[in-house]
C-alpha cells in the first residue's frame, strides 16, 4: 500500500524506505550490516528472500528514519522481489568491482526498477569490494562512472569491510529523497492563498513507497 510521507511523528520527521538491488555475492547484505549495526562479517550467508534494517539520522535538522530492505540476488527469488520495487522511494543498485558480470548485469536491474518502481523513485550506483588489490578489479573507476552518467545518477564506489564510502552513499541517497519529499510537501500546502483568484496550485503529493531487494 502506498502511504504519504510520513511526517511529524513521535520519533521521526520522515520516514524513507530504500532497496539494495544487484548480483548475488556483491555485498548488499554486508553495506546493510555496516550501516546499520557498524559491524562486518567475512561470512557469506545468502539472503532468503528478503530482510530489512531500521536506522535513524539526521539530516539538516530533521530525523530520518531508514527502512533498509536487502533482496535475495539469485533468480528464484526475483518474483518475491519485484514486488518490493513499488514502494521504495530509493534504490541503490550494487556491483561488484572484481566481478565485471555482476557490473553488466546493472542494466538488467536498471530495466526491473523502470518496470517495476514509480518513475520518480531515485537511484544511486554502487561498486562495492573498492578495498580488494587492484590486481583482482575488473571494473574501473571510471566505467563505473560513465554507466552513472549515462543514467544520471550518482556514483559511489564502497567497501563494506573497510568502511569506506558506506555512510556517504546511504546519507547521499537520503538526503536526495528528504529534498524531493520536502518539495512535494511545498507544492502540496501553499503557504499563502489569495481571495478572488482561481486556485493554481497544482496538488503535487507524491505517494511514497514499499520496499524491498536481494541479498
Amino acid at each position: 500500500m502506498a502511504a504519504p510521507p510520513a511526517r511529524a511523528r513521535a520519533d521521526y520527521d520522515y520516514l524513507i524506505k530504500l532497496l539494495l538491488i544487484g548480483d548475488s555475492g556483491v555485498g548488499k547484505s554486508c553495506l546493510l550490516l555496516r550501516f546499520s549495526d557498524g559491524s562486518f562479517t567475512t561470512s557469506f550467508i545468502t539472503t532468503i528472500g528478503i530482510d530489512f534494517k531500521i536506522r535513524t539520522i539526521e539530516l539538516d535538522g530533521k530525523r530520518i528514519k531508514l527502512q533498509i530492505w536487502d533482496t535475495a540476488g539469485q533468480e528464484r527469488f526475483r518474483t518475491i522481489t519485484t514486488a518490493y520495487y513499488r514502494g521504495a522511494m530509493g534504490i541503490l543498485l550494487v556491483y561488484d568491482v572484481t566481478d565485471e558480470s555482476s557490473f553488466n548485469n546493472i542494466r538488467n536491474w536498471i530495466r526491473n526498477i523502470e518496470q517495476h518502481a514509480s518513475d520518480n523513485v531515485n537511484k544511486i550506483l554502487v561498486g562495492n569490494k573498492a578495498d580488494m588489490d587492484e590486481s583482482k578489479r575488473a571494473v574501473p573507476t571510471s566505467k563505473g562512472q560513465a554507466l552513472a552518467d549515462e543514467y544520471g545518477i550518482k556514483f559511489f564506489e564502497t567497501s563494506a569491510k573497510t568502511n569506506l564510502n558506506v555512510e556517504e552513499v546511504f546519507f547521499s541517497i537520503a538526503k536526495d529523497i528528504k529534498q524531493r519529499l520536502a518539495d512535494s510537501d511545498t507544492k502540496a500546502e501553499p503557504s499563502t492563498i489569495k481571495i478572488n483568484q482561481p486556485d493554481a496550485a497544482g496538488g503535487a503529493g507524491q505517494a511514497a513507497q514499499k520496499s524491498g531487494c536481494c541479498g
